[in-house]
């Protein structure tokens, strides 16, 4: 997974990858590290705008070891055009706050366990309390954002935390839905996931002074490479290991959710199979993993997939080629290949990367 980091503190989030994985993302943030610093150190300051009584679960959430993408992302972007200032800073710690709350309530709904390789919050402190934090989460982002002296960060970033949740609400409804169609999932996907992706490349040229076809190159960009990263998510649920996503998998099984390997099944299965898949996925056992797993295998289910996401990356590419060239543009064509080669790494495990 991407799930490899600057050396920023979080050098457990490296886990599971292979020493040339882990070197080809640091080479790849290596030159907005002091970028991805600040935002850590900005992102535990935030721990104390928080009631005491609560800080802990501040501490918790806000010192985890993520992936610090949507922060790359917005450094890279900015990057792009040459530009960064301190109001960078500001706007990724706003994106990843809000981000971080999505992932408090995604692992109450999904009843997750293991979040970044340790216990989530709702497995530490119960739903209520991780409900209520994601809220406190998504209301200082706001606070943050309300900060500038322009209404346009707050009013994007609203605008894109409304997106987000309407997202998930969607998906929610079309649990067990074996009619739900690809086209229905790739806008889930835009609006829950490559969202924040798009909102962080956008604010980024916006701070940075970019013209109009900049920024929309590099918003659109975020939203094609937002939309692969999730495809790749959604089949390392399905094909990774915990020890590599470091988090909890089968989730989306569990909780009736039909990514795009298993509508794939859904189209080449026979009318006895899908009946088993729907009973399967009806009245979820972990037993039913192994079942599943069969099937996926024999349709080949991962390989139109791993192409989907590949296709995705080549698309973002092309965009990318609108802007001048810069290390910053050099940086995030190299995280395009990086997330292909990551999901080579799933089609052909033993290959590594």
């Amino acid at each position: 997974m991407l799930a490899a980091e600057s050396n920023v503190g979080t050098a457990p989030a490296t886990e599971g990858l292979s020493s040339e994985a882990a070197l080809s993302w640091k080479q790849i943030v290596e030159p907005v590290e002091p970028f991805l610093e600040a935002v850590h150190l900005r992102l535990r300051k935030q721990v104390d705008e928080f009631d005491p009584a609560i800080a802990p679960y501040a501490e918790y959430s806000l010192n985890g070891n993520g992936k610090n993408l949507r922060p790359a992302l917005v450094a890279l972007s900015a990057n792009s055009l040459g530009k960064m200032s301190d109001a960078h800073v500001t706007v990724a710690v706003i994106i990843e706050m809000v981000h971080l709350a999505t992932l408090v309530h995604d692992d109450v709904m999904d009843e997750g366990e293991i979040r970044r390789g340790r216990p989530t919050m709702a497995a530490n402190w119960g739903n209520e309390i991780a409900v209520l934090f994601g809220d406190c989460l998504f209301a200082q982002a706001l606070k943050l954002a309300a900060s500038f002296p322009t209404p346009e960060i707050c009013r994007a970033v609203a605008m894109a935390t409304n997106t987000v949740c309407s997202g998930e609400i969607l998906q929610t409804q079309q649990r067990r839905n074996f009619q739900f169609s690809k086209g229905e999932y790739f806008r889930v996907l835009e609006m829950k996931t490559a969202e924040l992706f798009s909102l962080s490349c956008d604010l980024a040229a916006f701070l940075a002074g970019a013209t109009p076809s900049q920024r929309n190159a590099l918003r659109q960009f975020g939203m094609v490479f937002g939309t692969a990263y999730q495809v790749y998510d959604d089949c390392v649920d399905l094909f990774g290991s915990e020890a590599v996503a470091g988090k909890s998998l089968g989730t989306d099984l569990a909780k009736g959710k039909l990514t795009l390997p298993m509508l794939l099944l859904w189209e080449r299965a026979t009318d006895p199979e899908r009946r088993q898949l729907q009973e399967l996925i009806r009245d979820w056992k972990p037993s039913g993993f192994a079942v599943v797993s069969a099937m996926l295998a024999r349709y080949d289910a991962l390989a139109p997939s791993a192409e989907t996401i590949h296709q995705y990356l080549l698309k973002a590419r092309q965009l990318l080629g609108t802007l001048p060239e810069s290390h910053g543009r050099a940086s995030l064509l190299g995280l395009t290949s990086y997330l292909d080669r990551q999901t080579d790494a799933l089609t052909a495990p033993d290959i590594g990367l």
